[in-house]
């Protein structure tokens, strides 16, 4: 067979034989003077240097894959986290090992054994990990036979393994040794451990074998690793400001929200600086959808359960339902969706083509049973707020909704500072609901709304939901974090399902196309994406509080208070400390809220008529008037917002 190697050579290989064989050869040719990490196949299939090269064609081309490329940082970490697991089987001989696979920030390994890991055992572990990098142990691919390898893990005494061999389908399987230790993997992985120049290991969690709760608990270890150290040093300065920026502490220390367990596990209430920024965000969204043709709903939080039997919920969805209650002999549901209840509205009368499209907006609070395992501060709750809305239109206004949808989805993004996001256009999956022509209808509508608009895009072939296609936008942070929040969907189910038509022009007739959209997702994900971008310094106009006036003495205070007074009657958030403490301490707890100014008032300000302006920045302006320090609040003011 022939093999090309991209940049290197072309050579011949025969036929099941691993890319090791030609290493010297490679080294010879290869003009970067270092040698690929493994291979890009053109379906875009990684291969290490072991890996048997199969084909039916007379020749393969390859790409080859350096540290800088980011598979390549994929197949150092799967070899890591072998090494992970040789170095807990040498120190905890006990340890049954789970699956250890790279992901996108590093790796893990799921390990069955009699306590958590702790701090300590995580020190010893990663001095263990080093020590085998240093011996520098050349990975080896074997092939064994279902049995063999069966005999080979119940001699080990890895359960888990055995049960992984029984759900393989083919006849034989493939195992990677390092040194004494030998583990069930497809690969690919790195040369040697030598090659992991950087590692890290960073915690410990429960996890449930295969992520189901009636299966043991499991202790998962987190690790990072790199091609070079400097890389690893970089990612650890990211994690540091991952963690000063992270929505759970934040909260608590601003006093933004609170998660009690003796409420609820991701139950959110929201303290009253954190109600204030969501009463700005809900006002804003309320006004901007009347302005633009949407009607508002309230709708129920509870059913009857035979609703989402019609809608269908209950056959595809009641894993995250939670369990309905019985009242008066009848079976009612905490909501999951806010959509039967905009079709019920639809279907209140007759409707027409004229009225067409109709537009249906409602903040609803619904439910949704998520384990506790994936509970997450505000980004993974189990009672949230979509910001939600249902239009109902006729297949020729299919293509104007869509673009009119996203213009609102990039102008809500945008006004909350951010730029850059992903557009995913998913298209028809292998099963679906509704004939090819309104799904073809549907997808190009999609498409060409974005293209419309001039939206760059990636289409996801196949991964629509099974009652239409969609678009995803995943807004990017100021860490450069993607979040999924914005999503555009097309529905031909649930007209289907709850008989929706309207009245055409012909008088006949028609079902209506459902749109499903959210242009933050919700309410609770969305504020936790804003807290870790703005760091908990909202913005002047969106913060909870935009002013702190404070005295330094109390024969100030009347004035202050006039001053006070001003500012709330011009509709500013403002908080007056007048306590009888130090300013330097009064200086320091605005700061540590985050209050975007501090105007302080002494004696001098008082004789003069005048504020001592400070910002959170540092940034100081002394006795300057009161109407200056406002035409300076109102220039920070959102023009959208006006002062508040």
């Amino acid at each position: 067979m022939k093999i090309s190697v991209e940049g290197i050579g072309e050579f011949e290989l025969s036929d099941n034989s691993p890319l090791i064989l030609l290493l010297d050869k490679i080294k010879e040719l290869n003009p970067k003077k270092s040698l690929p990490v493994a291979f890009l196949t053109p379906s875009g299939e990684i291969l290490d240097w072991h890996t048997p090269i199969n084909s039916t064609a007379p020749s393969l081309s390859l790409k080859p894959l350096y540290p800088e490329d980011k598979e390549a940082l994929l197949v150092l970490r799967h070899t890591a986290s072998h090494v992970l697991a040789q170095a807990v089987k040498e120190l905890f001989p006990k340890a049954k090992l789970g699956i250890g696979p790279a992901i996108d920030e590093g790796f893990y390994y799921d390990i069955a054994y009699e306590r958590p890991f702790t701090e300590e055992d995580l020190v010893k572990i990663e001095e263990k990990v080093k020590e085998i990098i240093n011996k520098d142990l050349p990975l080896k691919r074997e092939e064994l036979s279902k049995e063999e390898a069966k005999a080979l893990f119940q001699n080990l005494n890895e359960d888990f393994k055995l049960e992984l061999i029984d759900e393989i389908p083919e006849d034989k399987v493939s195992v990677y040794r390092q040194g004494d230790f030998v583990d069930l993997c497809r690969g690919p992985h790195v040369l040697s451990t030598g090659e992991i120049k950087a590692i890290k290991l960073l915690s410990v969690s429960g996890a449930y074998w295969k992520g189901d709760e009636k299966n043991p608990m499991l202790w998962r270890i987190y690790g990072t690793a790199f091609f070079k150290e400097e890389d690893l040093s970089a990612y650890l300065n990211f994690l540091e400001e991952v963690k000063k920026r992270d929505h759970r502490r934040l909260g608590k220390e601003l006093e933004l929200f609170t998660i009690e367990e003796d409420i609820g596990p991701g139950l959110v209430i929201w303290l009253p600086k954190g109600a204030i920024v969501r009463r700005i965000i809900e006002d804003f969204w309320k006004d901007e959808h009347l302005k633009r043709g949407y009607q508002l709903l309230y709708t129920p939080h509870v059913a009857l359960l035979d609703l989402w039997k019609t809608s269908g919920h209950l056959d595809f969805y009641r894993e995250n339902m939670f369990p309905p209650m019985e009242l008066e002999n009848r079976a009612y549901q905490l909501k999951p969706m806010n959509c039967p209840f905009h079709i019920y509205v639809y279907n209140q009368k007759r409707r027409s083509y004229r009225e067409l499209p109709l537009r249906f907006c409602e903040l609803g609070t619904v439910y949704r049973f998520e384990r506790s395992g994936v509970l997450h501060g505000l980004l993974r709750v189990r009672g949230f707020t979509q910001d939600d809305a249902h239009i109902f239109c006729r297949e020729d206004q299919l293509q104007e909704e869509l673009v009119k949808v996203l213009e609102l989805v990039i102008y809500f993004l945008k006004l909350f500072g951010f730029e850059e996001y992903k557009v995913y256009l998913s298209t028809r999956p292998e099963k679906y609901v509704g004939d090819e022509r309104r799904w073809d209808l549907a997808e190009s509508s999609l498409q060409s709304a974005l293209q419309t608009l001039g939206l760059p895009y990636e289409i996801d072939p196949g991964e629509g939901v099974f009652y239409g296609p969609k678009i995803d936008l995943k807004i990017r942070d100021v860490l450069g974090r993607d979040w999924q929040c914005s999503t555009v969907q097309v529905d031909f189910n649930l007209p289907e399902r709850f008989d929706l038509v309207y009245v055409g022009e012909d008088n006949q007739f028609h079902r209506p196309i459902m749109i499903h959209r959210a242009l933050l997702g919700s309410l609770e994900r969305f504020l936790g994406v804003l807290i870790e971008h703005y760091a908990g310094a909202f913005p002047f106009w969106l913060a909870p509080v935009q002013i702190k006036v404070l005295t330094i003495k109390d024969s100030v205070i009347p004035y202050a208070e006039t001053v006070s007074s001003r500012l709330k009657s011009l509709g500013f958030r403002v908080e007056d400390d007048f306590r009888p403490e130090k300013l330097n301490y009064k200086i320091r707890q605005a700061q540590l809220e985050k209050v975007p100014y501090m105007i302080i008032l002494g004696e001098k300000e008082m004789e003069t008529g005048t504020v001592s302006l400070r910002s959170r920045k540092g940034e100081h302006l002394n006795n300057i008037t009161l109407d200056e320090a406002i035409e300076r609040f109102q220039s920070e003011a959102h023009p959208l917002f006006g002062a508040s």
